[in-house]
């Protein structure tokens, strides 16, 4: 599966498209990693496990866009979009949200 955030593929024209595809994730940021990310804040560096979190629910989110297309027979999702969120009361949950056109590439 050829997952871009382009519109087109270089020598591969759309055949068919097959409509918009989304995939969500939704990841709680627990009490641990929330207090060593403030204690990185005073001292400086980098929250690893803020970026560890983040990366996974990205892959997650990707994934299941992945999944919705190959489901309506694409073999490519185009103009992929990422957008990231902080949900939750005190703002406790990340989700991240994937979204493109599912495509056949001819």
């Amino acid at each position: 599966m050829i997952v871009s955030t382009t519109n087109s593929v270089d020598g591969r024209p759309v055949a068919d498209y097959k409509g918009i595809v989304t995939g969500e994730a939704i990841i709680g940021a627990n009490l641990f990693k929330d207090l060593f990310a403030a204690v990185r804040d005073v001292v400086g560096g980098r929250a690893g496990a803020y970026e560890n979190t983040l990366r996974e629910a990205r892959e997650e989110a990707l994934r299941e866009m992945v999944n919705e297309a190959r489901a309506r027979g694409a073999d490519a999702v185009l103009g992929v979009d990422l957008d990231y969120e902080v949900l939750g009361q005190a703002n406790g949950m990340l989700m991240v949200s994937a979204s493109g056109t599912a495509v056949t590439l001819s």
